[in-house]
């Protein structure tokens, strides 16, 4: 098998006659049956991964945070010591005097610059750990070991195009609405009276809602694309081509899959943030009871606060995270059971596992201090 491609070529069909007594259980390699998938099936596979594989899913997950959270930090400091001197005239003008445009201007550039940089830095790191859960599934399905340095390594080899992916998807998928802006928005500020500027913004909704249906069809269409990118080692635009393929005439039940799957991941991410978000609460209400009328906050209220904020945060970071690799994880799912409907991918993956092993390099079969390493060790 290639290192960025699922075995098996395209083609070929799920097979195999009943027997007397009801057709044998399908084999079951890793987390998932080989066989066409139920809703049932896609979940408990999701769930399986991350029971199985969570140190090395934490361990890429914390490394990208180690590398995409200084990043950030650095940015964002980088603009305020570029620009901080224009704050003051800015935010605290003299008194019935208006700020001057050499103070706005400076300001509006860096908070656009550092706007476009801490996205571009996000989407990167949210890509890594999307072409992470198709690499980890991979792994997974086969039933074998996954290490931190093969699946960090693939992550980061397959993030760009992820990212691309899911840029031209979510561009794609967000065209209807940008459409509708792009016609709404010049009526509105050409209105020329009061009313008509009322009656244009109420008729937005139903615009949002008529082109909304379009949205969703269109990501759907194009929900497996980070999948394929990963296990196919395809681009962004054939990405696209291939899950728009894969999803035609299955696209309701796909739908509800990822709708389901979706609320699942939400309602736990939720459920990750409680704790952080109680504890971070009843940190900062003594601060706030014991923060004086007039007069600066004392070293141990500023303290509790920065821990309140802190945990605040890490709660809001921990539920995303999850959130984001379980829905990618649940979409790796179903284009896994798309091709074991459509291209035999089952038996593919069972001749792969039945192949012999390749035989050892000299070196290490003559070398009995050499370490072992299993056969599902590395990327794949």
């Amino acid at each position: 098998m290639t290192q960025n491609s699922w075995p098996g070529a395209h083609g070929g069909g799920w097979g195999g006659a009943p027997q007397w007594g009801g057709p044998p259980p399908a084999p079951q390699p890793g987390v998932i049956p080989l066989r066409p998938l139920a809703l049932g099936d896609v979940i408990t596979a999701s769930f399986a991964t991350v029971r199985a594989h969570w140190k090395t899913l934490a361990g890429v997950v914390l490394a990208v945070q180690a590398v995409v959270l200084p990043l950030m930090a650095l940015v964002v400091g980088i603009a305020v010591a570029s620009v901080h001197q224009h704050f003051d005239p800015v935010f605290d003008p003299p008194f019935g005097e208006d700020p001057s445009a050499e103070h706005v201007v400076p300001l509006v550039v860096a908070g656009v610059v550092v706007f476009v940089l801490l996205m571009v830095i996000g989407v990167l790191g949210v890509s890594v750990i999307a072409a992470l859960c198709p690499a980890v599934l991979r792994e997974a399905v086969m039933g074998r070991p996954t290490t931190f340095r093969a699946l960090w390594r693939t992550s980061v080899r397959r993030a760009p195009a992820v990212a691309g992916a899911m840029f031209l998807s979510g561009l794609i998928a967000g065209s209807p609405v940008i459409l509708v802006l792009a016609l709404w928005l010049p009526l509105m500020f050409s209105a020329g009276s009061e009313e008509g500027r009322v009656a244009l913004a109420g008729f937005l909704p139903l615009l949002m809602l008529a082109a909304a249906p379009l949205a969703v069809w269109l990501g759907i269409r194009f929900g497996l694309a980070p999948a394929v990118v990963v296990l196919e080692g395809a681009g962004p635009v054939t990405g696209l081509r291939r899950s728009a393929a894969l999803v035609r005439g299955d696209w309701w039940r796909i739908c509800g899959y990822t709708l389901v799957a979706g609320m699942l991941a939400g309602a736990i991410a939720y459920a990750i943030q409680i704790p952080f978000n109680l504890i971070g609460t009843f940190a900062m209400m003594p601060v706030l009871q014991g923060i004086p009328e007039h007069g600066t906050p004392s070293a141990g209220a500023i303290a509790a606060a920065v821990f309140a904020v802190v945990l605040l945060m890490l709660g809001g970071a921990a539920g995303q995270v999850f959130q984001i690799g379980f829905s990618h994880l649940a979409s790796a799912v179903l284009y896994v059971d798309q091709r074991m409907r459509r291209e035999g991918l089952a038996e593919a993956i069972l001749a792969d596992l039945a192949a012999p092993a390749p035989a050892a390099p000299p070196a290490a079969a003559t070398d009995p201090a050499a370490p072992h390493r299993p056969a599902g060790d590395g990327a794949s």
